[in-house]
């Protein structure tokens, strides 16, 4: 499809999608902070070409819906899950007859053309080979203020489980510690993270290498959330409809693909003391805090003599990583749904939710019962294990409308019977859950209720008792309760039973008991739902109100829920999505801080920011932000 990042970049420029930006522009806190304007407003793909190194830097190159599906070669992302659809439904039909399994033929040999071919000799990949292989002579990107240094952030890594020889790529952040060395953060859910245990019971060392560039399909499928054993590159041979070809390494046992940019080849010491590694502005929001992982070691590196290095930077929502992500929900609906739940007929993850912490699955609902088999099977389905908070949905709503969406469940959902809680792993980035990568999770069944699910339930009388924002009084709630800072009334003027409430915490056990007073109230005796966040938040903004819900709260242990009777016969729920600390919730883990750029990068950039050719000026994104930072570093101080 693309022969290299080139071809790639031509495209792009072709179809107007990419700016070239010839000012200087430093790979340390400035690249970051243009792409971080650019891309909030669905800006163009960056090129730099003045990054004080030898190598332009692309970035931002997916960062819209239409650059995702032109870097997988097609009109609209849906138009891959259709195809696969296809070829699923070729393979699982009856063949009755010879002429039915002639039929197959044309599908096998196109299947059999997507394998991975290794191929003899040097690839472009290998044009130049560094004398002395320095890592930094690259414009290594770091992203936010409290990174712990320079982070390659699309590196596409290669490993192999030495008993099978099965290859495994993946892509995790490797940050640069000197010229031969980073870190790989691979997290112990990741197959690599199993084939370095392999390694480690052997007693040797583990063979890597790393791919930049190149084809973008070979980034989008090592993110691809493939079952064990599923090679990759198959993936990138069937999205490319051709088979990636890949030449051997010249220090490590290690194969990648030829026609790439730039390769990286070394190796992990297993048996090697690790680094302290972090922290990390990631896709979150919030900074990953510094933690040991294997150190990488640097024995090799190539490149095209007209490499490009490509990087990407991730934060508070949205940036390129959400369509990326926006691709695997499209692509990966169709497998999940043929070969698990049937059921299933569309499912979105708002970027809000930030991949894990929000998912919204629509299905045919034919029994009862059937919204919590659903959630139950997705929670044990590979990645969808991380999943913390799912909405169950049925009938004609359309679920990429989110006040739609949101409308329906609160018709349709009853806090007191249709709130299923449950606990598993979660995202080692998840910083809401009292101990590391594993905490609660939630399903709300929102569908239309059959008869045997309306059993022994009080009539809920919210939807003949609307409510609108003018039944709240800010003054009149803070005389009651002082800590209460702000009210988010709007959305019960659309039919959507959901408030929310900003409060200044400042003792124990204080939202629950909030929430308890708050419902006896007659203005909220007919809303469903109340979440509860920080008074620094602008909670007028929904969109950042659901991103900050989302990350900090643990729904099983910050949910509180108030059952109908007799006085009020309708239930409530309600969300503590403040910060957690050790004094007023014994929290025993540190808290991150959010992500902003910080003003001398800030103020370098609106000076140039003429310079760079992308049309009328942006502020930053971080100047929302700041005044929403915590004391302290990217480790929040304690109160």
């Amino acid at each position: 499809m693309y022969r290299n990042t080139k071809e790639w970049i031509q495209k792009l420029e072709s179809a107007g999608e990419l700016v070239r930006i010839k000012e200087y522009i430093n790979p340390v806190l400035e690249i970051s902070e243009i792409t971080d304007r650019v891309s909030k407003h669905d800006g163009p793909a960056l090129l730099f070409e003045n990054t004080g190194t030898d190598f332009p830097l692309l970035i931002n190159a997916m960062g819209t819906e239409k650059r995702m599906a032109m870097a997988l070669g097609v009109k609209h992302l849906d138009a891959i899950a259709e195809d696969m659809e296809e070829m699923f439904k070729q393979l699982t039909s009856p063949k009755e007859s010879i002429l039915d399994k002639l039929k197959m033929l044309p599908t096998l040999s196109s299947i059999a053309g997507w394998m991975p071919k290794v191929i003899s000799g040097r690839g472009a990949c290998q044009e130049v080979v560094m004398k002395n292989p320095d890592i930094t002579k690259f414009p290594v990107l770091k992203c936010w203020p409290e990174d712990g240094g320079p982070f390659i952030t699309l590196p596409i890594i290669h490993t192999k489980d030495p008993n099978t020889g099965i290859r495994n790529v993946g892509l995790y952040r490797m940050q640069v510690f000197s010229p031969t060395m980073t870190g790989m953060h691979w997290h112990r859910h990741k197959v690599s993270a199993r084939h370095f245990q392999e390694y480690k019971k052997r007693g040797e060392l583990m063979p890597v290498a790393v791919a930049l560039g190149g084809d973008p399909a070979y980034t989008y499928s090592a993110t691809a959330p493939l079952p064990d054993g599923v090679d990759e590159y198959m993936l990138a041979g069937f999205l490319r409809k051709k088979k990636v070809e890949l030449v051997q390494c010249l220090t490590q046992d290690v194969q990648v693909p030829a026609d790439a940019d730039i390769i990286i080849e070394g190796y992990v010491d297993p048996n090697e003391e690790y680094i302290l590694e972090g922290p990390f502005g990631d896709h979150t929001g919030y900074y990953s805090l510094a933690d040991y992982y294997p150190r990488f070691h640097i024995t090799a590196i190539t490149h095209r003599k007209d490499a490009v290095y490509p990087a990407t930077i991730v934060g508070i929502p949205p940036q390129e990583d959400a369509w990326i992500g926006k691709a695997t929900e499209r692509i990966f609906l169709v497998p999940i749904k043929m070969t698990m739940v049937p059921e299933i007929t569309d499912m979105v993850m708002p970027v809000e939710g930030v991949f894990h912490n929000l998912v919204i699955v629509k299905i045919n609902k034919e029994y009862p019962g059937q919204a919590s088999k659903v959630m139950h099977s997705l929670w044990g389905a590979g990645q969808m294990m991380f999943t913390k908070l799912m909405l169950i949905v049925d009938g004609d709503v359309n679920i990429h409308d989110s006040k739609a969406v949101a409308k329906y469940v609160s018709e349709n959902f009853d806090p007191q019977h249709d709130t299923y809680f449950t606990q598993g792993p979660v995202d080692v980035l998840d910083h809401s859950c009292s101990v590391m990568a594993f905490g609660g999770k939630i399903g709300l069944d929102a569908t239309k209720k059959t008869i045997e699910e309306q059993s022994g339930r009080i009539k809920n009388q919210t939807n003949s008792d609307p409510i609108s924002s003018t039944s709240f009084d800010l003054i009149q709630l803070q005389n009651k309760f002082p800590e209460i800072y702000d009210i988010n009334a709007s959305l019960p003027d659309m039919g959507i039973s959901l408030v929310f409430v900003s409060v200044n915490k400042s003792r124990k056990n204080q939202v629950r008991e909030l929430s308890r007073k708050i419902f006896s109230l007659d203005e909220f005796k007919s809303v469903k739902v109340v979440i509860f966040l920080e008074h620094t938040l602008a909670i007028k903004d929904i969109a950042d109100s659901v991103w900050r819900f989302a990350n900090n709260v643990d729904p099983k242990r910050d949910s509180i829920l108030i059952e109908a009777t007799d006085a009020d016969p309708n239930s409530h729920l309600a969300f503590d999505g403040t910060r957690k600390t050790k004094e007023l919730d014994d929290f025993q883990r540190d808290w991150p801080n959010i992500l902003a750029s910080d003003i001398a990068t800030i103020e370098r950039i609106d000076a140039v920011w003429e310079k760079l050719g992308l049309g009328k000026h942006i502020p930053s994104p971080s100047l929302k932000y700041r005044n929403q930072l915590y004391k302290g570093g990217a480790v929040v101080e304690e109160k």
